[in-house]
């Protein structure tokens, strides 16, 4: 899934944005102004479909809590704009995980050419090996 559709399967209204103080370090800045941002999305009250809600669920992830809301918080950049993009970016790329379904792999077994090569290869350091052994003189 892209992250195009990710975004066309996210509502506005289904997540809530909170300004907040950021912390560490920025000095005046940091302490007047509310430019970090805390986003909140309930899995289980969004839109998205059931499975995709199912797999999110299920992820290990400290940011989704056990009643199944996530929590982002931004406090990168010194503007709010910016670290509200940031989160929904980081909720955007965090559902992509989910969606994101791996191709099983099916065991094959080695071709005959492949177990031949490989037991020649073992065969030959097998003799180099072998003529390592002291020289004697007769």
């Amino acid at each position: 899934m892209t992250t195009t559709e990710i975004a066309s399967l996210l509502r506005e209204d289904e997540v809530e944005i909170t300004a907040i103080r950021a912390q560490g370090a920025g000095g005046q800045n940091v302490n007047k102004v509310s430019n970090a941002v805390h986003l909140r999305f309930d899995i289980r009250a969004s839109s998205l479909p059931e499975e995709l809600k199912a797999r999110l669920l299920q992820f290990k992830d400290q940011r989704i809590t056990a009643e199944g809301v996530v929590v982002i918080k931004a406090q990168q950049f010194r503007s709010l704009e910016r670290n509200t993009f940031a989160a929904l970016e980081r909720l955007r790329e965090l559902i992509a995980q989910a969606a994101f379904i791996p191709i099983q792999r099916r065991a094959t077994k080695p071709t005959r050419g492949s177990q031949r090569r490989r037991v020649d290869s073992k065969v030959l350091r097998g003799k180099v090996k072998a003529q390592r052994g002291r020289v004697s003189d007769t």
